[in-house]
């Protein structure tokens, strides 16, 4: 089995022009989304806001990390959605990959889009089973903070540009909480509430792309709301 690979500090801005006209028809549809209210993160008891994000992100070292710095147990979430495997920190294969990244931030550069509309991301994999788990946490200053993820969202699912673009707007429609999955199965978002002013929202990769089968789509979407669940 070929897994996905770990984040790399970057990587979704080298995807090229089919992927950037997908996330400008995509931020053009969502773009006038209301902003959410209420949640928690950066592995403090404090609810999760932009700032606090920012603050995690800009502390981790601009070559990674070998831990998460958000407080995700994978192996409770894995539990409660039903996935068996053994659980831990990095890809199943280890590669030299720093187990978290973050881009944005303090690291943005004229022209990025998290320096375009404000924001931060934190990435994080880890692996069940046989399977990678890439696992993206991302804030914006305004709607649509998933946009700029439109390349992961490609990249793990193997979504035509139509599919992309489709995925990114129910997305971005769907309450908080609402886990929202691609139609191959292996990848789910979920809007996030914050604390002031922003959007957020957390992707989830399981695995390869494959058939979307109601079993899968149902244990990743499970997985991915058990995670958001854990930002107090």
């Amino acid at each position: 089995m070929t897994h996905v690979r770990a984040h790399r500090p970057g990587r979704y801005r080298r995807q090229g022009l089919l992927i950037a006209a997908a996330l400008t028809a995509a931020a053009l549809v969502t773009g006038c989304q209301s902003d959410t209210g209420g949640g928690s993160g950066g592995g403090a008891a404090a609810p999760l806001s932009l700032g606090g994000l920012t603050g995690t992100a800009d502390k981790v070292p601009d070559g990674g990390a070998s831990t998460c710095p958000l407080p995700y147990d994978l192996a409770a979430a894995a539990k409660k959605a039903g996935l068996e495997g053994e659980v831990g920190p990095g890809p199943v294969k280890a590669d030299g990959d720093p187990v978290a990244t973050a881009e944005g931030g303090k690291r943005a550069k004229p022209g990025e889009p998290l320096a375009e509309n404000p924001g931060v991301l934190v990435s994080c994999t880890f692996h069940i089973g046989k399977d990678d788990v890439e696992v993206h946490t991302v804030a914006t200053g305004k709607p649509q903070a998933l946009a700029p993820l439109a390349p992961v969202v490609q990249r793990l699912s193997g979504s035509s540009v139509d599919e992309l673009v489709a995925y990114l707007k129910k997305a971005g429609d769907a309450g908080a909480g609402k886990a929202v999955v691609t139609g191959s199965g292996n990848v789910a978002a979920v809007r996030l509430k914050l604390d002031g002013d922003g959007d957020a929202s957390l992707l989830v990769g399981l695995g390869e792309a494959g058939a979307g089968s109601p079993d899968r789509t149902r244990r990743t979407g499970a997985l991915a709301e058990a995670l958001a669940a854990q930002l107090p």
